[in-house]
């Protein structure tokens, strides 16, 4: 893990932002050989992996010419920039300038601490550059199960990200918006038991349906003998949302049992700010392919992008209307508990 230098340029302001957390920067899959660029709460952060398998996380920004690191190259010891050659390790320390022997101390950018886990890269944005992680990355050992499938994928939304928060966390909207993948009948959606919980920063929310019938991904994915007993659990962190949604042939389980049979999804939900109107999010989905359904997992994983492009036009177009009418106040009804606490939850610690 790299940690930031101490005497390094102040950081950019605080924004809208809780600080001093572990944020979603991307998947294993995405760091590449090429450096990564990504803006994250404001800041510009360049992304890279070493031969060695070590991954780096500086600002954007040579301390020479103001190049992008971005635009250089990765090498053994580290981030060439494009323009000089100045060499930089992922400390954040010039190394090496090409013809010039002595390396003046100021020759350093803001390094980032940063951790590769379970498949997550994550990144500590800290409040100041002094302010390190005071806790590990959180871990989402799903993502290695030998019983499930992995996919997933990312987007850039021009919205607000707490407008994804509150998407993930009314699943109420799904009879209405994913009505080819994984909705089903409005009303069953709109009048499922609904238990709302917490403790400390994360809010739990659960819904169960019941004797209901299945929709169109599930029956694709599993073959079910009829009607089935639904669940929906939302677990919001301040900057990920975990799902886990899936069914069972009415009566052959319980929703008090972790073990359950059926068909599971469990979802993962990188939410992280771009700036203060635009938004990364990382997704990925695990299922546990049925052995008689060819090609379930991908299907599970096609639909489930099927149903992101449905909300990032949804999400979007709600924001530009919002921008249309910014004096107006909205209508709370009861499928916003859960995204309200949610929201309660971001504005203590940005307070703080």
């Amino acid at each position: 893990m790299n940690m930031q230098s101490t005497d390094a340029i102040p950081a950019s302001p605080a924004h809208s932002f809780p600080m001093n957390q572990w944020w979603v920067a991307g998947f294993t899959w995405d760091l590449k050989d090429a450096p990564l660029s990504r803006k994250i709460l404001n800041r510009p952060i360049v992304f890279f992996r070493l031969p060695s398998g070590e991954v780096g996380a500086l600002e954007d920004r040579c301390c020479h010419k103001e190049l992008p690191l971005s635009c250089g190259k990765v090498e053994e010891g580290g981030l060439r920039c494009g323009y000089h050659g100045l060499l930089f390790n992922c400390a954040g320390t010039c190394i090496e300038i090409p013809g010039q022997e002595r390396i003046p101390s100021k020759a350093k950018v803001i390094s980032y601490p940063v951790k590769e886990q379970d498949k997550i890269i994550w990144v500590w944005i800290g409040a100041t550059p002094d302010d390190l992680p005071t806790k590990a990355p959180p871990s989402y050992p799903i993502h290695g199960h030998p019983d499930f499938a992995v996919g997933g994928g990312g987007y850039h939304y021009d919205a607000p990200y707490q407008l994804i928060h509150d998407n993930l966390m009314d699943l109420s909207h799904l009879g209405y918006v994913h009505l080819k993948t994984i909705g089903g009948n409005a009303r069953v959606h709109m009048n499922a038991e609904t238990k709302v919980s917490g403790e400390g920063d994360v809010v739990r929310l659960v819904r169960l349906m019941p004797d209901s019938e299945p929709p169109p991904t599930y029956t694709a994915a599993w073959p079910f003998e009829g009607r089935v007993d639904r669940w929906q659990e939302i677990e919001f962190h301040v900057t990920h949302v975990r799902i886990w949604t899936g069914a069972m042939d009415v009566g052959s389980g319980h929703f008090d049992n972790p073990d359950r049979a059926g068909f599971h999804m469990r979802g993962f939900h990188g939410i992280t700010p771009e700036t203060d109107t635009t938004t990364h999010y990382f997704w990925s989905v695990a299922t546990n392919p049925h052995p008689d359904r060819e090609n379930a997992a991908q299907t599970v994983v096609e639909q489930t992008a099927a149903t992101f492009d449905e909300d990032k036009a949804i999400i979007e177009a709600q924001y530009r209307n919002q921008l249309n009418f910014p004096t107006r106040s909205r209508l709370d009804i009861h499928v916003d508990v859960g995204p309200n606490r949610a929201r309660r939850v971001i504005e203590r610690l940005i307070n703080a």
